[in-house]
């Protein structure tokens, strides 16, 4: 039976339904770890600059890895590396959740510490199967149909947006934030038996780099690259960004990278074959998704605090006010994705942007007394337009690139979302804490969520918030005119 389904003419929807069980997963575990974060910091008594290192964490390792793994998955098939990734994340998920009777049972070690260790494996498991997921089902969908394979794709992600808040709600809330992560390893159990049994290892290898050498050097420099990059960034607002470490960081930042174009351009397998970025449409697509991802992570970090601690909602009520935003994701992302490969790119990526634009402005404008129909109209306005933009821009950077690079450019895809999403995190969180400092207050979680509504600490939050999504909003708007600009690509049926 497994020989045959290879052979089928339909083989490349199961080859989508097979790699779509990874993705909802990991889509699903990053939803219900954003609505247990609050409570998972009052859990574990630290602060919000403390708690955002629970997804920091992985999302670091994530994109450290993601050039990498992608590489190595052009090299020596994508199948394996993305059946050891769901290995490691399902493993180190069920260990996140144990994390304090483990760092009990070790010593004077912080339950927040031992968490984190996991966090980062959970990461690099989780670096695997993005950077191999997109890419097999690219590589089986004809130019004429990637856009909706990519939307289709795009649909299961809205569908894991819907799962991840509401099952992270209702497990938080009746059961305890240790079941958003030991949920995930039944979740991978079952996606590694559907891959072991319907991908097809002879199909996902790519012949043409198999016996080229691994680029080590280059695979350092994109991991150094990405790390000092991130964890400067997160950490200039507390340490100062005129401090020695700060500015050391910035240093080494900018000599890895002068140091990887360099060692790129003269290599004859690279890790990353700049000759990419000629590509216009290649260029502004991955660097219109990382300000995407900006603007998305944004609102997914701060809009749980905003319903607790301002509409005094529980973690499954906020859920349930999410759920417009997913609903979208599921209708639009397909759908879009279908009419961009007749009606060509453009015209779905600057309008989406658009819409991503006026939604984060409008999300700018709550305060407690704001009606609730005004708060969802804000959030479905920005969730249509992320989900018009999100599919054909795959599709572009994919179009824009050779078949046998897919790994690599599924890697950056991704790379540049996970990129997107921590520094997302890592600015909120600065601008929002600051604000709340400069106002004489801590950022402290259980000051925020317990405070009334009408206190001047919420006043506080909410001005911190409003800078977010207006300088979210605008980069949405510039990246627009970015994609306006370009040329439209249009596949010819």
């Amino acid at each position: 039976m497994r020989f045959s389904c290879y052979q089928s003419p339909n083989y490349k929807w199961i080859v989508f339904a097979t790699v779509a069980l990874g993705s909802i997963t990991n889509v699903t575990h990053h939803g219900s770890v954003s609505i247990a974060l609050p409570t998972i910091a009052q859990n574990f008594s630290v602060s919000l600059t403390t708690v955002q290192w629970v997804i920091l964490a992985e999302s670091l390792a994530i994109s450290a890895m993601l050039l990498p793994m992608g590489r190595l998955s052009d090299q020596v098939g994508r199948r394996p590396i993305h059946l050891i990734g769901l290995c490691l994340f399902g493993t180190m998920s069920f260990f996140s959740g144990i994390s304090p009777w483990l760092s009990n049972f070790i010593g004077p070690l912080s339950p927040i510490i031992c968490m984190l260790f996991f966090r980062v494996l959970q990461g690099i498991g989780a670096a695997m199967t993005q950077a191999t997921g997109m890419a097999m089902v690219t590589s089986v969908f004809e130019n004429k149909e990637r856009g909706k394979g990519l939307g289709a794709h795009g649909s299961v992600i809205g569908t894991g947006g819907i799962i991840g808040p509401v099952l992270g709600g209702i497990l938080v809330t009746y059961a305890g934030w240790e079941w958003v992560f030991w949920i995930n390893l039944p979740l991978c159990i079952i996606a590694f038996g559907g891959a072991i049994i319907f991908l097809d290892p002879s199909r996902f290898s790519v012949k043409e780099t198999r016996d080229s050498s691994f680029d080590w050097i280059g695979a350092g420099l994109s991991t150094s690259i990405i790390m000092v990059f991130l964890l400067t960034l997160s950490n200039g607002s507390t340490a100062g960004w005129t401090s020695v470490p700060i500015l050391a960081g910035t240093a080494v930042f900018t000599l890895s990278i002068l140091g990887f174009i360099w060692w790129e351009s003269k290599i004859k397998d690279p890790m990353l074959d700049l000759t990419l970025f000629r590509q216009q449409n290649f260029t502004v697509g991955i660097v219109s998704n990382y300000i995407s991802f900006l603007g998305v992570t944004s609102f997914r970090f701060i809009i749980p605090f905003f319903f607790q601690a301002v509409f005094k909602l529980t973690p499954a009520q906020v859920a349930y006010v999410l759920i417009p935003n997913a609903v979208s994701r599921i209708i639009l992302g397909p759908l879009t994705g279908h009419l961009s490969d007749r009606y060509g790119i453009k015209l779905f990526t600057t309008s989406g942007l658009i819409l991503c634009g006026g939604g984060l402005w409008m999300m700018a404008f709550m305060v407690p007394t704001s009606s609730l129909t005004y708060t969802l109209a804000s959030i479905v306005v920005f969730s249509c337009g992320s989900a018009i933009f999100m599919s054909p821009n795959s599709a572009g950077i994919f179009m824009s690139s050779a078949n046998q690079r897919h790994g690599v450019v599924s890697a950056l895809v991704n790379l540049s979302r996970n990129s997107g999403n921590i520094t997302g995190i890592v600015i909120a969180t600065a601008i929002v804490a600051q604000t709340m400092i400069w106002g004489g207050y801590s950022s402290d979680v259980d000051q925020v969520l317990n405070a009334d509504p009408q206190s001047s600490l919420i006043s506080l939050f909410l001005s911190g918030m409003k800078i977010v999504f207006l300088t979210m909003g605008t980069l949405q708007i510039a990246s627009s005119i970015a994609h306006a600009a370009t040329p439209n690509i249009k596949i010819e049926q």
